[in-house]
Parts: structure tokens; C-alpha cells; sequence
């Protein structure tokens, strides 16, 4: 015979006609209750010390009746899967559970373990067993609903995949992604389609939101993805440098959800495939520039004029009247997403940073720098502290500051003659006259290696030797550093100049001198002159 479950509001009912001192014929003809079951729930009623017309019967003593008429639950054999399982359950337990440093394992690969030992049973059966006697459905399905957020407080941040798009670029289908920002208390959303998950693509998407919304929030929960998570932790997780810094300079908190957990973020969770099909599927797009037009479109018009699920409002009115004013200004330009690299200082002084050249001073030559650049600074960084800053260059272009090298290496680096001229004429007049004629003519750069040897003289003994040696050797118009430094060497400085004796130019006869009557041919006899 099958049981019927009793309401507690049917006991309640007759329970308060009783007390009205209604009749059981009263009560039958009103409830539809035989008089068996009204004399009952009147009789346990008493036994629970209530008496009709004594006081108005209240839900407990109707839900205390209520469980006095449920039946007793027989014993049940336990069928055929049922039995096999029982003499596995401590096993299964165990394969579930897990340990301390162990994952518990999948009820499908449990079902795999029990077959391969000769249990074959069927996995409803299995899933089944698992509820009733491990307590298997009861953990999985436990949950708690969040506290709601304030105005401008959360914004929900998500990848997800729509579909194969045309791109003219590479002539081929590719798959087009978008970037989802769902804020939490409107659910008004933004959607930037990329066709890559790079953090250039996270924070252009990041940018056009703020843009589109007017303002930025206060925290930011997104997943543990590359761009802005380099390694995903339940409490501690290492953010990626650039996207770090992204959130400094809008001045949001990033917050990541749990490793594989989408219940960390189910606002745009459930976002995802409603953007999916709701937008992309079924309909008929150009390329991806088509898409993302669209996509704006989409959301204000669609999207953000709905009846929400679950807020029962539409997004775009509760947006614009509660939370646009909430969220924080954007009072700073767009972010320029800088990259960060690793580099070593080559002997030439230099690092490679995006194939083009930067200088670096001296002393960081041979070590490692870390090189940040932007599309329009270049900043190099060694020991944490910034040492060099560029303006950026193109590809295969260089940037070099000169005062990065040794000083006596900056004149040849310029090939700049006036610098070594000028250094020159410092040690002494007639070592800068010198220098100027060393330095004379069409092609200077020829002699810069003599003009830096010159210098150096001075350093092996002493500028005022060498401008003696420099005034000798001008005197005999000797215009070269080795015949100088022999002069030093000879101790030649010091020695009196010649001086030179004013003579009269000596005629010279003509070896092949003919007398001017030999030019002359008389005419012969006949002839008449012109």
C-alpha cells in the first residue's frame, strides 16, 4: 500500500476546527479528511498536550504530528549491484577522499578501478551507491550564495571562444575570442573581440571597458590566465610585471579566482555562453573588425535591454542610474603596455632590446640589465635602479648617448675632429695649431688614430714636452705625431731652431737654349712676302 506524504497545513487546518469545536462531519465536509484521520490527528494532538479549545494549535505541534505519521522505513534487501559494492565501500571511500597529498579520483575512473577487478556494475548504479552510503552528491553540490556587492565595487573578467572568422591578414579561418567585463552589482557587460589571449590583448580590452563604462572599478576578478597571472595560487599568486603595473596605474585590485574553480566568478561565467550564442552564432560577419563593431552595438542594445536572470532588471537602466556614478574617473590617458626583457650589456656598450640598439654607461658593461619599453621611452634598469633612458627606436635603428663611453674613446666614436682639436689646444697653443693641421684637408677622420695618439703623449710625458716637440716639428713643418715623439725622445725640444738664410734666386742657364736667329727661315728667291 502506497503512503501518501501528509502537509502540515492540511493538520493545521483541522486541528484549528477542532478547536473551534466544529464536528468531525463539520471537519470531513471542509478538508476532505476521512474521520479516521481527523480522530487521529486530534488523539496525538492530546498526547502532545494540547486540548481543543484550549489555545489556537501552532506549526510545531502540526510538524511534531506530521513526523509521528511517517512510516517506519522497512528493511530493504539491497540488490544485485548494491551487494556487490558493499564489500568495496571502505576502498571507494578511499579512492574519493584522497589523502594529504593526493587528489581524491573521479567517480568514472572509479568505475574503471571496479572493472578492471571484475565488479562490473552500471555507473548509474555506481553514482547511486556513492550518494547513499559516501556521502558522494551531498559534497559536490553544497554551495553558498556570495554577499551582494556595492555600486562600483566588482567587475567580472573572462576569455571565451566564439568562433571561426575570415582574417584578411592571413588569408585564412582563425578563431576569434572575446574578452568579457561583466560588472557585478548592474551585470551591464562589455565585450572586445582579439583573436589572441595575449596581455596586449587583456589590457586593450581592459581599456576600451573602462572607456565604454566611464570609469573603473574597484577590484577586478578575472582567471588564473598568462597574461596576468604567471602563477596561480589560492592565497598568494605571482602577477605578471606589466599587467601588475596596469593595475597601479588604473588603480583597481586584482583579485584571482581559484585554480579551476568557475564558481569564483559566476557572473561572467554564465556570460560566456550567453555572448556565444545569443551574438555570434547563426549570424554572417566580414572580418574581425566587423565583429567587434557589432559587439558594441550588441551590448548596448541588446544585452543591456534585457530582463536580467537573476536581478530581474535591465542591466543598462540600473548602470546608468546607480552605478555609473559610483565607479572612480578616468583621469589618467590610456595605458601604454610596456615589455619587459632581460639583457646583457655587449662590449660595444650597448644591449639589443626589440632589435634595435641602446647604450649603456661604462660600468654596466658585461652585466645583466632589465630593459623596460614603451612605444616611446626605453628605460634600462641594473641593481633596481634606473641607469639609461632612450627615446624608442625602430627596428634595426640605434640610440647612442656618447657620454656613455670611456673619454678617451668619445672623440673617435664621433669622429668629430674639432673635439680632438679642441682637447689639443687646451695643452697648449702649439699643440693645437699642430693638431689643426694634422686634421687639415677633405678626409680628417684618416688621422683621428694620430690626433688621439698625440693626446695620449701628453699623458707619457707631460704636455710640456710635447708642446716643445709640437712647436720644433711645426718649425720644420714636420706634421706628424711619430716624428714628434722621436723629437721627445731625442730630447730634440729644447734645441734651438734653425734659422733660415734669405738667398737670391741663382740663374740658371738653359741646357737646350738656341739662339732666336735660329727660329728664322728666309724665304727662297721668287717668292713674294704676304
Amino acid at each position: 500500500m502506497a503512503y501518501r506524504e501528509v502537509d502540515m497545513w492540511e493538520i493545521l487546518e483541522v486541528l484549528r476546527r477542532a478547536g473551534r469545536r466544529e464536528s468531525i462531519t463539520q471537519i470531513k465536509q471542509a478538508t476532505g479528511r476521512s474521520r479516521k484521520t481527523i480522530r487521529k490527528y486530534i488523539r496525538l494532538a492530546r498526547k502532545l498536550g494540547w486540548v481543543p479549545g484550549d489555545r489556537e494549535p501552532t506549526e510545531e505541534l502540526a510538524g511534531s504530528i506530521r513526523q509521528h505519521l511517517k512510516p517506519v522505513p522497512e528493511d530493504i534487501t539491497p540488490g544485485v549491484a548494491e551487494s556487490q559494492l558493499l564489500s568495496h565501500r571502505d576502498r571507494i571511500r578511499l579512492w574519493l577522499a584522497g589523502s594529504d597529498h593526493e587528489q581524491g579520483l573521479r567517480l568514472a575512473k572509479v568505475h574503471q578501478l571496479l572493472g578492471r577487478e571484475g565488479v562490473q556494475v552500471p555507473y548509474s548504479s555506481l553514482h547511486r551507491f556513492v550518494v547513499k552510503h559516501c556521502g558522494f552528491a551531498d559534497r559536490r553540490r553544497m554551495t553558498v550564495r556570495r554577499a551582494p556587492c556595492i555600486p562600483g565595487e566588482l567587475a567580472e573578467v573572462d576569455f571565451g571562444r566564439l568562433g571561426l572568422v575570415w582574417d584578411p591578414v592571413t588569408e585564412r579561418r582563425r578563431f576569434l575570442y572575446a574578452l568579457i567585463v561583466t560588472l557585478g552589482y548592474s551585470r551591464h557587460l562589455y565585450v572586445h573581440t582579439t583573436m589572441s589571449q595575449k596581455y596586449d590583448d587583456l589590457i586593450e580590452g581592459l581599456e576600451n571597458a573602462w572607456f565604454f563604462f566611464g570609469g573603473v572599478v574597484r577590484r577586478v576578478v578575472l582567471d588564473n590566465l598568462k597574461a596576468a597571472i604567471l602563477k596561480a595560487d589560492r592565497y598568494d599568486p605571482i602577477y605578471q610585471r606589466t599587467f601588475s603595473e596596469y593595475a597601479h596605474y588604473r588603480g583597481f585590485v586584482i583579485d584571482a579566482a581559484v585554480p579551476r574553480d568557475p564558481t569564483g566568478k559566476p557572473v561572467v561565467e554564465r556570460a560566456v555562453p550567453y555572448v556565444r550564442e545569443n551574438f555570434f552564432r547563426g549570424e554572417t560577419w566580414l572580418d574581425p573588425w566587423h565583429v567587434r563593431g557589432e559587439a558594441v552595438r550588441w551590448c548596448l542594445e541588446t544585452a543591456g535591454t534585457r530582463i536580467h536572470g537573476t536581478t530581474r532588471k535591465r542591466p543598462f537602466a540600473v548602470f546608468e542610474n546607480l552605478e555609473k556614478s559610483a565607479l572612480r574617473p578616468l583621469d589618467k590617458p590610456r595605458f601604454d603596455p610596456p615589455q619587459w626583457a632581460p639583457c646583457k650589456v655587449h662590449w660595444d656598450h650597448h644591449v639589443s632590446f626589440q632589435k634595435a640598439l641602446y647604450s649603456v654607461p661604462t660600468r654596466w658593461v658585461g652585466h645583466e640589465v632589465w630593459v623596460r619599453g614603451d612605444t616611446k621611452l626605453v628605460r634600462i634598469f641594473a641593481d633596481g635602479q634606473l641607469v639609461k633612458t632612450h627615446p624608442h627606436q625602430q627596428p634595426g635603428s640605434r640610440s647612442t648617448d656618447y657620454d656613455d663611453y670611456p673619454q678617451e674613446k668619445t672623440p673617435y666614436a664621433l669622429r668629430d675632429p674639432q673635439r680632438l682639436i679642441h682637447a689639443a689646444a687646451q695643452n697648449g697653443e702649439n699643440m693645437g695649431r699642430f693638431m689643426e693641421q694634422l686634421l687639415s684637408g677633405d678626409f680628417p677622420w684618416a688621422k683621428l688614430r694620430q690626433g688621439q695618439k698625440l693626446l695620449r703623449l701628453c699623458d707619457k710625458y707631460g704636455s710640456r714636452c710635447v708642446e716643445q716637440a709640437c712647436c720644433r716639428a711645426l718649425a720644420f713643418e714636420l706634421i706628424n705625431v711619430r716624428r714628434v715623439e722621436s723629437i721627445i725622445q731625442q730630447h730634440l725640444e729644447q734645441a734651438p731652431h734653425p734659422q733660415r738664410i734669405e738667398r737670391p734666386a741663382a740663374v740658371v742657364p738653359l741646357r737646350f737654349g738656341r739662339d732666336p736667329r735660329s727660329f728664322i727661315h728666309p724665304k727662297p728667291e721668287g717668292e713674294e712676302h704676304d
